[in-house]
């Protein structure tokens, strides 16, 4: 694990802090102040004044808070740096102007505490905007150091852990999060515009379903007994489809109890939409529309960087049959259960022994297929073993009506036309329990009131699910999940 020398000092580091923070608490009734008021954002500074010359001042007068992330004093002048959530900007200060007993205080103050400034806009002689300060406010006084400034903190373990120092320190992250926020709401805009209304579902459910997943388990004391926090938000926006509603969507946190990767997260968040008298076809269209969207909105045009690719989203995205790209690659046919067994055998994949054809397809799809897809692809009609929610094809029945959109190795979306027929229902989720009994630990349970929901009748339906944080990874060229969760999971210390 990487150190640093504040690391290694960071007691001593704080006990001089105190000291000094005893003493400003002699002079100052308030040195953890209550509110500020500032009149500008740094960004805004860039933005109005830089066009000034080497040397002009501005007389507009200035209010800035923010952290401070350098300093250096040269006699009876001071220059800092100070930062807020858009970005730094220089100040500076003289004795002359600020006074001697203020410029002692300000020369006290050390690398992360936060300050309101007031003065007025000039160019530096070197042509660097600054703020010409005549007083200062401490607002908050910082116990702990910043890491070091000329290597930041790059320690991925510990940018993740303490991801407070890692936004101070690495100004990029912070953009990250900016997309982030930027890109949900832009969806909502998207689905909105097309009717779409957002809902809410429980975080709690009395049982898992919606995906093939293990859940994380918990128990409430009150109703004695046990909980699980969602896999997938599914079903209980399917029931709403039955309760009458047409178009709705909600973008929420689901919970898997599974592993850790660089695509993967024990939580993450999933936008799940549904709409009544559409099927998957309706939903291709819907996904290629709002990711191309999304990409243009965030960047400007359509063609982006990821890793070491430019992903192409101007063209209509590439539509492949799952059991045609096995049978292309691996030279086998799909409905011959021997050669997929002998496939299997030959890759070494762990599959169970009784493992299902679909369930075989699968896995080479995983091996083989998935990795190699890099611009956007949908590839359609999976096993219908696999995909006990979705409706089985209407031209074939051993497959299903859904698809899955690739883009760069990573499932980006997974949709359905999804079943509608409560018996057909029923009949999967048997197969489902008897999947489980055999060694399927995520093969899904049943769920007697959603059957019955369904009884009552729900809509040809299209559903549609997108990995939000996956989007974003794309979005920002982020090569991990964990750089697009403010705070991912990780083991203890």
């Amino acid at each position: 694990m990487e150190t640093t020398t504040q690391e290694t000092d960071h007691i001593s580091e704080e006990d001089i802090r105190l000291k000094k923070l005893e003493e400003l608490k002699k002079k100052h009734e308030n040195v953890f102040e209550y509110s500020y008021n500032p009149t500008h954002k740094t960004d805004a500074l860039h933005k109005h004044y830089n066009s000034l010359t080497e040397g002009e001042k501005h007389t507009d007068k200035i209010i800035l808070a923010g952290r401070i992330t350098a300093k250096r004093d040269h006699g009876k002048a001071f220059f800092g740096n100070i930062q807020d959530d858009n970005g730094t900007v220089q100040f500076y200060a003289n004795v002359k102007e600020v006074g001697e007993e203020k410029f002692n205080e300000l020369l006290s103050l050390d690398t992360g505490d936060i300050i309101g400034i007031e003065g007025t806009p000039f160019k530096t002689r070197r042509g660097e905007l600054t703020v010409n300060t005549n007083t200062f406010t401490l607002l908050t006084k910082s116990l702990l150091p910043l890491p070091e400034k000329h290597h930041g903190l790059q320690n991925i373990e510990l940018r993740y852990r303490h991801r407070y120092l890692d936004l101070i320190a690495n100004p990029d992250v912070k953009s990250i999060f900016k997309t982030r926020s930027k890109a949900i709401s832009m969806i909502r805009h998207e689905l909105e515009k097309l009717d779409f209304i957002e809902v809410e579902t429980p975080v709690l459910q009395n049982i898992y379903g919606g995906a093939m997943a293990k859940p994380f388990d918990t128990f409430h004391n009150e109703l004695e007994q046990n909980l699980y926090l969602r896999i997938s938000l599914e079903l209980y926006l399917k029931r709403l489809i039955v309760g009458g509603f047409e178009k709705i969507f909600e973008i929420g946190r689901v919970f898997r109890n599974e592993g850790i990767s660089y695509k993967h997260n024990p939580e993450y968040t999933l936008l799940e939409l549904y709409q009544a008298y559409a099927d998957y076809e309706d939903m291709m269209t819907l996904t290629e529309n709002l990711i191309r969207n999304l990409v243009t909105a965030i960047h400007g045009k359509t063609k982006i960087t990821y890793k070491d690719h430019e992903i192409d989203f101007s063209k209509p995205f590439k539509r492949i049959k799952l059991t045609d790209s096995i049978e292309e690659t691996c030279n086998i046919d799909c409905n011959d259960e021997k050669a997929l067994q002998q496939k299997i055998k030959e890759l070494k994949l762990k599959v169970p022994e009784n493992a299902s054809k679909g369930h075989m397809i699968m896995e080479l799809y995983d091996e083989l297929i998935e990795p190699t897809l890099i611009q956007p692809t949908f590839i359609i009609d999976h096993p219908w073993e696999t995909s006990p929610l979705a409706k089985k094809h209407r031209k074939n029945k051993n497959n299903v009506e859904r698809f899955e959109l690739i883009i760069s190795g990573m499932e980006i979306a997974n949709a359905f036309s999804e079943l509608n027929d409560p018996i057909d229902q029923y009949e999967r989720f048997i197969d489902q329990l008897k999947a489980k009994e055999k060694g399927l630990e995520d093969a899904q349970l049943m769920d007697e009131d959603f059957i019955k929901s369904l009884k009552h009748g729900m809509p040809p339906t299209g559903g549609l699910g997108i990995g939000i944080d996956r989007v974003i990874m794309l979005l920002t060229n982020s090569s991990s999940i964990r750089e697009v969760i403010f705070f991912p999971h990780m083991r203890d210390k």
